[in-house]
């Protein structure tokens, strides 16, 4: 296999940007940003999410069972870079962005357009990254969407052109 095409065709997946975040049984929280999800069936309504498998976000879901995948919006591209790198909890804020907890404790950026809280039903643990299979539970939404709600989100193209991911 050709590695410069294979890196080529894989980036020419669409990715929308999220932050996934968790609470784990003893209160840590950790979060970061993730690129690879996807709803998969709708009855039930579960989500593959893909996290990196020596992430702090991993172990934290996996420990409390449940995580919150929060969506960015247009013009959050600062928050997306900011959970690129471990989160810092201080004053009721991950990494300076507030936050509160809902139904399954797992945060909810209060800048986040909107949230889904999830209930951890599988982890396929095989390479780089791990696959958590998710049912929602619970969703948040803060104010209503004009126009096509797959639109209203940030995508990793947004990020700028040295940003890519795959391959």
């Amino acid at each position: 296999m050709d590695a410069d095409i294979k890196k080529t065709v894989l980036r020419m997946i669409p990715y929308g940007i999220y932050v996934l975040i968790a609470k784990d049984t003893n209160g840590e929280i950790a979060a970061a940003t993730v690129n690879w999800a996807t709803q998969t069936p709708f009855d039930p309504p579960l989500v593959a999410v893909a996290v990196k498998a020596d992430s702090g976000a991993l172990a934290a879901q996996g420990d409390a069972g449940h995580f919150a995948l929060n969506f960015l919006g247009k013009g959050q591209q600062s928050a997306a870079f900011a959970f690129f790198k471990p989160a810092a909890v201080e004053d009721h804020a991950i990494s300076g962005d507030p936050y509160r907890e809902r139904s399954t404790e797992a945060p909810m950026l209060e800048s986040a357009p909107g949230c889904v809280e999830y209930q951890v039903v599988e982890v396929v643990a095989w390479g780089d990254h791990h696959i958590v299979i998710g049912e929602a539970v619970d969703v948040h939404l803060a104010n209503p969407i004009d126009g096509r709600a797959d639109e209203a989100g940030l995508h990793m193209s947004e990020l700028g052109d040295n940003v890519f991911y795959g391959g």
